[in-house]
């Protein structure tokens, strides 16, 4: 597989990263419903085989449990397979589980030796703070305290517990705010077909000052996966997010399927060997320039095989085009 520069970290990442949100499992505010740790396990090893380099995990993804099923799929590779590992902050969480932001100097640091002890490390691969702020302030950019926050990592960075650092679901201004304190190697932004809010400012800037970008939910979390049914969508766990967001509810949910006939006939076009409408969407954002890789969720072994193909998928301008008009 392909790799590709990964801003200013010194690393080469693959196309496709495998995301580790919903291995944390259920009973927590974003949870996905009940999940097997064999299967999590199985699909981080999967991945690996199939040649991906890196996973994208979060401390708060299953309030820690995320962080603890990753670091037993590493512990049972030799060192040299080891993907590399990137992980998040900024999210904590109570004794009762409840979710809360901080970007305290001493929360952050807090949070970085636990995520250490749960992964297994000495040291992580890519550090990111998860969100700007919580709730409806996140993209206001008066954000308070990241100048801050972003010292802290900066510092993580020279004590050598944390190798390269980034940011998660920050605009243009708040980039521009920290990155006379460090650069910023890289952002994670919400991406897709059904998702592009970050196209007018937010990519563009990260083009011009070298910043790598992995894109999350490339497949509106399973939506455009070309599995997704409405039957499928009724019978999930009350407590997966999902079940409640607006693109899995009408009236949004046929304009999406619709969306996801498309792409099912554009990755069975010509040449191609049955690609998956997922595989289709994934790369549909691989294609814009400011973007590095895609980060795709896995639950079992066999969703990574069904979104491998991505990596290597290429799309013709008329059919970028084609998708327009289901764009909302």
């Amino acid at each position: 597989m392909e790799k590709r520069r990964l801003g200013n970290t010194g690393y080469q990442i693959t196309p496709v990263g495998l995301g580790a949100w919903a291995i944390g499992g259920g009973g927590w505010a974003f949870g996905w419903g009940p999940q097997d740790d064999r299967e999590s396990i199985a699909a981080i090893h999967r991945a690996v085989d199939l040649g991906i380099n890196w996973i994208d995990t979060a401390a708060v993804y299953g309030l820690g449990h995320s962080e603890e099923i990753v670091a037993r799929a590493l512990a049972e590779l030799p060192q040299w397979r080891r993907p590399l590992v990137f992980t998040k902050c900024s999210l904590v969480w109570n004794e009762k589980g409840q979710v809360s932001h901080s970007l305290k100097p001493e929360s952050l640091r807090a949070e970085l030796e636990a995520s250490l002890r749960r992964l297994g490390v000495d040291v992580i691969d890519l550090y990111q703070i998860h969100w700007p702020a919580f709730g409806a302030d996140s993209k206001a950019p008066d954000a308070p305290g990241l100048e801050q926050a972003w010292q802290t990592l900066a510092d993580m960075k020279k004590e050598g517990k944390v190798r390269a650092i980034g940011v998660s679901n920050f605009t243009a201004p708040h980039m521009e705010r920290i990155r006379q304190i460090a650069p910023v190697a890289t952002l994670q932004p919400s991406y897709s077909i059904l998702s592009r809010g970050v196209e007018a400012e937010t990519l563009p800037y990260c083009g011009v000052h070298d910043i790598g970008v992995i894109v999350y939910s490339p497949m509106k979390s399973g939506l455009l996966s070309g599995a997704m049914t409405r039957e499928r969508i009724a019978a999930m766990p009350q407590n997966d997010w999902r079940r409640h967001h607006r693109d899995f509810t009408e009236p949004k949910l046929t304009e999406n399927l619709e969306l996801v006939e498309k792409l099912r006939v554009i990755g069975q076009r010509g040449q191609r060997r049955n690609c998956s409408p997922g595989e289709v969407a994934i790369a549909w954002t691989l294609n814009h320039p400011a973007v590095t890789a895609a980060i795709v969720g896995a639950r079992r072994p066999e969703q990574v095989d069904g979104f491998i193909g991505a990596a290597k998928l290429e799309l013709t301008p008329e059919e970028i085009e084609e998708c327009a008009p289901y764009i909302t």
